[in-house]
């Protein structure tokens, strides 16, 4: 699933099939009201105060242009490294056995050694419950539903347990990276982890991301974000795909050149570019994204280099990113960042050549503030106030 190496945007279209339990009305993906109302349920013994939890949290670890989230599954728990993901619902790891599994550099959890594994039950021959999941990059997963214990960490010292999370269980999947273990889906919907947590944890994720190190990714009341320097945007909901977060990007400076999306198609009031921490880098319809590059380009006084990629990136030989003009996102209600050039410029993997980090695609296609973007920022989700914050922070040296 390597974006680095695809170079295309990692947009999760999920087909998942065959969800029928015991009730009629069902949730947007087929899932029972009933089955993901049980996760709010008070008497659930997870759902107790932040004093008496503290706050979740798990450690992640930066690896090859993803993000990877720690956490255990089973009784007795197995750790394993999956991507952070915001752009998509499913938790999800390969299990054995694997009719057609990439080579995954970690054991593949094996639920025959789980006391707490049990496979769900739906209305289909063999009585299992299928899913599929194919990513935009032709990267898939494709298994069965089952609930399992999910456990991480939390301010009190003590494990955060999750019983019966329902989580899918791979037996053929392709495309991914070996150092990845699956993917940690922690859109709104109602099967990611932060749903899954429950009425306690009611949308609150913060993250701080850096290219070098490990860092963490707090839930609950740990991840407030106050303080100087914090700037806010409004976090809107379309209909169309209502898990995912959406921002309002009001404009892009390259320099001291601020481009408007104000009188192009890209213009919106009301959320016009989904923040993904599954992505890499960050992308936008070609109407409006090659104004910016013209504004870059315009700037960069180095020897272009020919893509010969296929993704039309904007490449210039240099052996500095000092040359390069500093990049602003503007999103709506006043939330500017400045980002570093790092988060903007990549440099080819030999040296000598820098590449410019926002891509243009189809506009029908969606546009995307991916995870490089976001590196040295201090970024929170506040689904009850329907806000996102940011806060510029070495993030290297944040848990360190």
């Amino acid at each position: 699933m390597s974006l680095a190496t695809t170079m295309i945007a990692l947009f999760l279209q999920i087909i998942i099939t065959c969800f029928i339990f015991t009730t009629t009305a069902s949730s947007p993906h087929g899932f029972t009201i009933d089955l993901i109302q049980r996760r709010s349920n008070a008497s659930s013994p997870r759902l107790r105060s932040d004093t008496q939890l503290g706050s979740p949290y798990a450690n992640t670890v930066f690896d090859n242009d993803e993000y990877l989230m720690k956490l255990h599954i089973g009784t007795p728990p197995v750790e394993i490294e999956a991507v952070l993901d915001t752009g998509s619902e499913l938790i999800w790891t390969q299990c054995l056995p694997c009719t057609n599994c990439y080579d995954q550099n970690a054991p593949i959890f094996d639920p025959s050694k789980s006391s707490t594994f049990k496979e769900e039950i739906c209305k289909t021959d063999d009585h299992s419950c299928p899913y599929e999941v194919t990513y935009f990059d032709k990267t898939y997963t494709k298994g069965t539903l089952a609930t399992e214990t999910v456990t991480i960490h939390s301010t009190t010292g003590e494990p955060f347990v999750m019983p019966e999370t329902i989580i899918g269980c791979s037996h053929n999947s392709s495309g991914f990276n070996p150092s990845i273990s699956g993917i940690v889906g922690l859109d709104w919907s109602p099967l990611s982890l932060l749903t899954q947590m429950g009425g306690e944890y009611p949308g609150f994720i913060s993250y701080c991301f850096s290219g070098k190190g490990t860092s963490k990714i707090n839930f609950g009341g740990n991840a407030n974000i106050a303080g100087d320097g914090v700037v806010s945007t409004t976090m809107f909901i379309t209909t169309a795909k209502p898990g995912f977060y959406y921002l309002n990007l009001d404009a892009v400076s390259v320099g001291d050149n601020r481009i408007e999306t104000l009188g192009t198609p890209f213009h919106a009031s009301e959320g016009n570019m989904m923040i993904d921490s599954g992505t890499t880098y960050t992308y936008m319809p070609d109407g409006y994204c090659n104004l910016v590059r013209d504004a870059v380009e315009k700037v960069v006084t180095a020897d272009r280099v020919v893509d010969k990629s296929g993704s039309d990136w904007l490449c210039y030989h240099s052996d500095t990113i000092e040359i390069f003009p500093v990049i602003t996102i503007h999103f709506s209600g006043g939330a500017d960042l400045v980002l570093d050039k790092y988060n903007m410029y990549v440099e080819s993997k030999e040296g000598g050549m820098f590449c410019f980090g926002i891509l243009c695609h189809d506009p029908t296609q969606e546009a995307i503030f991916g995870n490089r973007a976001q590196n040295n920022f201090l970024v929170g989700y506040d689904s009850s106030s329907l806000l996102v914050s940011f806060k510029p922070t070495d993030c290297s040296k944040l848990w360190s």
